[in-house]
């Protein structure tokens, strides 16, 4: 009879503050519904012990691991190297085994690209974003290597979306521009897609976006990356308005397929993934 073999993949996440991190939920229910032998660990790792923990993931054969704040850009220095969008946006928030060496990507905004595309390809639109933070730099980066036509970051601190709207004219072929946030804003006539990559809204689902409303209009797509709750104030009044709306889940759940995909080589079930997320954030 062939020997059994108890030894499991591993793979994780280094973060500070990980205890709410819901990624080792969903993870670990697609390794479940794929029959795999693999453990996600999620990992509370201090800035001073990363180069520690990268160094323990190497010796113990991780196939990769996920980082969140505060490792996302202190990680570089101890990797391998990075792949084209995680080079641009100069951020990791997934490290992948190849072939024995770490390679930083990042799938925030490729899991929001992933889930736009199924709406809409965002080649040729006229992109309108608010928020200037580590999200709006990812889902920016991809839409501009995407193709858009042209993305507008609008932010109440100039000082901080600046460095934002900079690289992506400087790193890209999207032409961008800043808009300080008046009150409240009116979306151009003529925009494709609204992206809120604030927080505004998170754990608080009735929390309004300074938007007028009247300007949002059927056909336009509009989405949001709060997960908690997913459906947001603005989602709702944007559906209202007669707008496509995609809500946080989807880039968080096309994150965790993406990440699988790196490491396992496996199309993940994103179905299995939802379902696990609607039941922790149900209760």
């Amino acid at each position: 009879m062939a020997a059994r073999d108890f030894t499991s993949e591993l793979v994780g996440s280094f973060s500070e503050g990980s205890n709410g991190n819901p990624t080792v939920a969903m993870i670990e229910a697609a390794f479940r519904h794929h029959g795999l032998n693999w453990r996600y660990i999620n990992c509370e790792v201090p800035p001073e012990k990363l180069a520690d923990a990268v160094r323990g993931a190497r010796a113990l054969g991780w196939k990769g691991f996920n980082l969140s704040i505060p490792h996302k850009v202190e990680v570089i220095q101890y990797l391998d190297g990075l792949g084209e969008s995680a080079a641009i946006m100069g951020a990791v928030n997934c490290a992948v085994n190849r072939n024995g060496k770490l390679i930083g990507e990042n799938t925030d905004g490729k899991g929001f690209l992933k889930s736009l595309m199924e709406v809409v390809d965002p080649k040729g639109k006229r992109i309108v974003m608010f928020g200037a933070g580590g999200a709006a730099r990812a889902i920016g980066v991809e839409l501009a290597l995407a193709g858009a036509k042209s993305l507008t970051i609008v932010n109440r601190s100039a000082l901080r979306a600046e460095p934002l709207v900079k690289l992506l004219n400087e790193k890209t072929k999207t032409p961008t521009e800043l808009v300080v946030w008046p009150q409240p804003y009116r979306v151009p006539e003529g925009t494709d897609i609204v992206v809120n990559a604030t927080s505004i809204g998170l754990a608080n689902g009735n929390q309004p976006l300074d938007v007028d409303l009247s300007t949002l209009r059927p056909g336009m797509v509009v989405a949001d990356v709060i997960v908690d709750p997913p459906d947001t104030r603005f989602l709702r009044d944007a559906k209202a308005q007669g707008c496509t709306v995609i809500d946080g889940l989807g880039m968080l759940i096309n994150q965790g397929v993406i990440g699988v995909k790196y490491w396992t080589r496996i199309d993940a079930d994103p179905a299995a993934m939802r379902t696990e997320l609607e039941a922790i954030f149900a209760s």
